[in-house]
């Protein structure tokens, strides 16, 4: 590509002095206000490029406290820009200003082009990183856009439903409808295709409350990658916190990916689906020291990215890396800091959005190099008007041994539950202890009762995008990374998987029929635990990735959705949307409060029973047995000891849900019982009792090997 050439077109307007507040670029009919924070620079140009893409350049003569700022009139929404900023070159001393590096704005509110990995992105020359590289990076990256943020809602609101009630669904906007044949070919893998009504009304269809997107915050993709021939697909590589990402836009890159988001919003709300945002605030797209200089490098790396603390209190340039990808941001910074909170109230106010997931939260709590829950970030949000009040979901770990924090986080947080993937996973190949499933099932009171906190903290799931797919779960026992151009390296080998007798996919009846099976119990269960369920898009009719369980950089059939009946596993969708159902509509399967092991009013049954399938109570020895792998769990609805929405009691149909992971049929006697006397079978992976079947104390139910059976009691 030809290098762009500088030129001013015509005569430059006056910059007017503006206001330092608010960052980034704030459109008005009558002038556009331009505010960037660089406190070490000496000199910052704001460059505007046509549609040409000659540039011109104005120098922001003001600066308030470290904030650069100036304004222009005759500014139209959709107007490119980006900045030069000069200043010290010592990357010695953490300063790396290079004002022939066009930078991104921090506070861009959309981004437009793409980033081309060579030479000119980078601050230094390739091999001597103590030299400044004077070649202009303008042709080779990309620009923010200025944006109207006029956007009609409709009266749209914040969803706001209670973490018990909700079904969360992690999705990739491309993926997800790339290969949908009913929606229109143009807006396929777009925020406009996942507003599309055929989309919106499958999720509400099979019982999802809450989509959580991949990340959408604008990213790029890592030169090694681009190398290979691969991109980032996933999206774990922010460069932009407050723009959408414009290739899933069917609206273009001048600020049209803005309205489209708005408009994807209120399409979900309208079907009372909440919008969760995968957010990537602990490190950024430009990797270590020797990484491009896209954006924040050039404005203040020093003060932006952690650094290694000397032991003699001075300063040490190398980065503090606790997120494997080079860098870890220094949220206890306070512009990193206001940063984050700026965005994150940016995506609540302006784009609606109901709640975060946040990658690697461990990495944001750290001040010095200790997690620390009395960190200015978590205080920050915990204080927050508005953020307080949205969903909160932490991925409690990093990529350091001292960063795992499962159940250790604030009581107003959810988190990933990994030890609930492992022990189901565990369970359904008989490697976990019959304690240790019950536990998970009743919503993991070793890890959220101890504080105050409940089994909505617990957010469950068996996959997520990173790992297997359920069905690969059940048809690898090895990651089969090789497309990834790694040597299969990459990517766990810790799949807690079972392949049932042939690696791979067969054409045997008798494995394949098994692995549905054990896709079907995997689904069950996890809709039917005490918690909060999170389903992987697509693992509910059968999607396959060919075993790879690392398909970060698959932009292809690998990871798109593949919507056709040839090969779906469509019992599994039924099983999954029949678990949804029953959850939905019976608060016993879904409760807020601990279970006791006790009536809830007198003489009643006990809230919780774990039955043995003999049909008696489980024993301490029987906790213990470790060839048992079938277990019965007796939930009462009369009354609940969870209350009502307005503190009401609240009675419900109680239910006596088997589980039976072993190779052996297995007949569970129904005693003569407090439970459930007479009963209805409302879901089964065993084909030899269907929907509707009638069971009677007194009598036994025969558990196929492998199989969940759900009763719904009729006292």
């Amino acid at each position: 590509m030809t290098p762009v050439i500088w030129r001013e077109v015509g005569q430059k307007a006056p910059v007017w002095p503006g206001r330092s507040w608010p960052l980034g670029a704030s459109w008005s009919p009558a002038s556009t206000n331009f505010a960037v924070y660089a406190p070490d620079a000496t000199r910052v140009e704001l460059c505007l490029f046509d549609d040409a893409d000659h540039e011109t350049r104005h120098e922001l003569a003001e600066k308030t406290l470290g904030i650069w700022h100036g304004a222009l009139p005759d500014i139209r929404p959709g107007q490119r820009y980006g900045y030069r900023v000069d200043g010290p070159w010592d990357p010695a001393n953490g300063l790396r200003f290079n004002p022939h590096k066009l930078l991104l704005d921090p506070y861009g509110l959309a981004t437009a082009g793409t980033v081309i990995p060579e030479q000119p992105i980078y601050g230094a020359r390739e091999g001597a990183p103590a030299l400044r590289d004077d070649t202009d990076s303008a042709a080779y990256t990309a620009r923010s856009v200025v944006v109207d943020p006029s956007f009609d809602w409709e009266g749209d609101t914040r969803i706001a439903r209670r973490f018990r009630d909700t079904v969360i669904y992690e999705l990739h906007v491309k993926g997800f409808t790339k290969l949908h044949d009913r929606i229109p070919e143009e807006l396929r893998g777009t925020y406009a295709g996942l507003a599309h009504p055929t989309v919106t009304s499958y999720l509400r269809d099979l019982g999802v409350t809450a989509v959580e997107l991949l990340p959408v915050q604008h990213f790029v993709s890592e030169p090694a990658l681009s190398e290979r021939g691969l991109k980032n697909y996933w999206g774990y590589n922010t460069i932009s916190y407050f723009a959408p990402e414009a290739s899933y836009s069917a609206s273009g890159d001048r600020g049209g990916q803005v309205a489209e988001f708005k408009s994807m919003v209120k399409a979900l709300h309208r079907e009372g689906i909440e919008v969760i945002l995968d957010v990537v605030y602990n490190h950024t797209a430009e990797a270590g020291p020797d990484g491009p200089t896209l954006s924040f490098r050039g404005f203040d790396d020093r003060g932006f990215y952690k650094r290694v603390i000397p032991e003699d209190g001075g300063f040490d340039d190398r980065y503090w890396d606790v997120t494997g990808c080079g860098n870890t941001v220094d949220a206890w910074n306070p512009l990193a800091l206001r940063m984050i909170l700026d965005s994150l109230r940016y995506w609540v106010t302006e784009m609606h959005v109901d709640g975060f997931r946040f990658d690697l939260m461990s990495a944001l709590t750290r001040t010095g190099y200790d997690v620390d829950f009395n960190c200015a970030l978590l205080i920050a949000i915990d204080q927050d008007p508005i953020l307080r009040h949205v969903k909160l979901i932490a991925e409690p770990w990093d990529v350091s041994m001292d960063g795992y924090m499962v159940g250790r986080m604030p009581p107003q947080w959810a988190e990933w539950n990994d030890q609930f993937r492992d022990t189901v996973r565990d369970y359904w190949r008989t490697r976990a202890p019959i304690h240790a499933f019950a536990t998970r099932l009743a919503g993991s009171s070793d890890l959220y009762a101890d504080d105050g906190r409940t089994a909505s903290n617990s957010i469950n799931f068996v996959t997520a995008h990173d790992g297997f797919t359920v069905r690969d779960l059940v048809t690898y026992e090895r990651k089969h990374n090789e497309a990834n151009g790694e040597e299969n390296r990459d990517g766990t080998d810790n799949n807690r998987s079972s392949n049932h007798g042939v690696e791979g996919e067969t054409d045997d009846a008798g494995i394949v029929a098994l692995r549905r099976r054990q896709a079907a119990n995997l689904m069950a269960t996890l809709c039917l635990s005490n918690g909060v369920p999170m389903l992987t898009a697509g693992d509910e009719r059968g999607r396959t990735q060919g075993g790879n369980n690392n398909a970060y950089c698959q932009d292809n059939e690998v990871s798109w959705i593949d919507w056709s009946a040839d090969d779906a596993w469509l019992d599994v969708y039924e099983i999954t949307k029949t678990a949804l159902r029953l959850r939905r509509e019976h608060p016993v399967l879904r409760q807020r409060q601990w279970f006791e092991g006790q009536p809830t009013i007198p003489n009643g049954p006990r809230d919780l029973a774990w039955l043995h399938p003999d049909g008696g109570l489980m024993s301490d020895e029987d906790w213990n047995d470790g060839g048992l792998h079938t277990l019965g769990m007796f939930v009462s609805g009369r009354p609940l000891r969870d209350p009502g929405p307005h503190g009401e009691q609240q009675i419900d149909n109680s239910f006596l849900l088997w589980f039976n992971a072993s190779e052996s049929r297995v007949e569970a006697v129904l005693r003569e019982n407090e439970w459930v006397r007479r009963g209805e079978v409302v879901l089964s992976t065993d084909p030899a009792h269907a929907e509707g079947e009638i069971t009677e104390a007194g009598t036994s139910l025969s558990l196929a090997p492998r199989s969940v059976v759900v009763i719904r009691s009729l006292d």
